[in-house]
């Protein structure tokens, strides 16, 4: 369906971002140039958008993704499965340019190092992004707005959203190209957010503050919430003078690719039942158990 076609529908949420394929492989030691080493390797649906669109489908939450996939087949059997876990697809097929695909080293332990090529989420425009039904929500995954081909249709998307009177979130999406794209220019872009969903490097890049509290509290100084993950150490909820910790869930750690939107889509789940009054601590115990599900298997869903 086109974004025109599902502007009347009753979704709660909208989700905008990448589609990928990723590409997961398990090292079982450091790399060794100039030879080989035995790795498990296994090709999952990706993509921080859809991660998020995939696991509130699958919490029960009636979600919309937005997004652009090549004419290829990754990019039909991606919608493909994304449909059939219960995603509404706004999502466009760009002519000529791949679907994207992302390659996540996995070292023992569960960190990874990702090799992006964004391929068709590149081609994302404005008029491919539905708005949330009255009342609903609006997820903007940041990877939306840190390339200029993109960014046009996040910026339309979040100043649409607010206008209609929808709540907001955001995540910075990663470190190394929000350090690029600039982090003035990202607040500024990302004012009007109700909720921002930083990791701890993320806010401490944003604000400069070293410790993860202090972080948490200056950011939700420019925004009503903010929900800062810690890893292991579970994750915050600053609103006002509020401030709420919750810790992980207890499991063992295979791959950490997708725990952040996992996470994400866990919080969304509680946010969006009960948009201004959502319990912070459901909240964040909803998205440290959905985060548990994913880490303790390879890929993001």
């Amino acid at each position: 369906m086109t974004a025109a076609q599902l502007a009347g529908t009753a979704a709660r949420v909208v989700v905008v971002g990448d589609v990928c394929t990723d590409v997961v492989a398990l090292l079982a030691g450091e790399p060794s140039p100039d030879s080989d080493r035995p790795t498990a390797i296994a090709t999952r649906g990706g993509g921080a958008g859809a991660n998020v669109a995939a696991h509130l489908a699958a919490l029960g939450t009636p979600v919309v993704l937005a997004g652009c996939v090549g004419d290829d087949l990754p990019g039909q059997a991606l919608c493909r499965d994304l449909a059939d876990g219960g995603v509404a697809l706004a999502v466009r097929t760009v002519p000529g340019v791949p679907t994207g695909t992302i390659i996540s080293l996995v070292e023992p332990g569960g960190e990874r190092s990702m090799l992006a090529d964004r391929g068709a989420n590149l081609a994302l425009r404005p008029d491919d992004v539905p708005l949330p039904a009255p009342g609903g929500h609006l997820h903007l995954s940041g990877y939306t707005l840190l390339d200029d081909r993109p960014r046009a249709a996040g910026l339309a998307a979040l100043a649409a959203a607010r206008a209609a009177g929808c709540t907001v979130s955001v995540d910075p999406a990663s470190t190394g190209p929000l350090r690029g794209y600039g982090v003035d220019r990202w607040l500024a872009d990302t004012a009007a957010a109700t909720l921002v969903l930083p990791n701890a490097d993320e806010a401490r890049l944003l604000t400069g503050c070293t410790d993860p509290e202090a972080a948490a509290r200056a950011l939700a100084g420019q925004h009503p919430v903010v929900v800062v993950t810690l890893g292991a150490d579970g994750a915050l909820w600053a609103a006002g003078d509020l401030l709420v910790h919750r810790p992980a869930r207890p499991t063992t750690v295979v791959d950490t690719t997708g725990a952040g939107d996992a996470f994400t889509a866990g919080v969304l789940s509680v946010w969006t039942a009960a948009p201004g009054a959502a319990d912070p601590a459901a909240a964040l115990e909803a998205g440290a158990l959905r985060a548990a599900t994913v880490v303790g298997r390879p890929g993001a869903r």
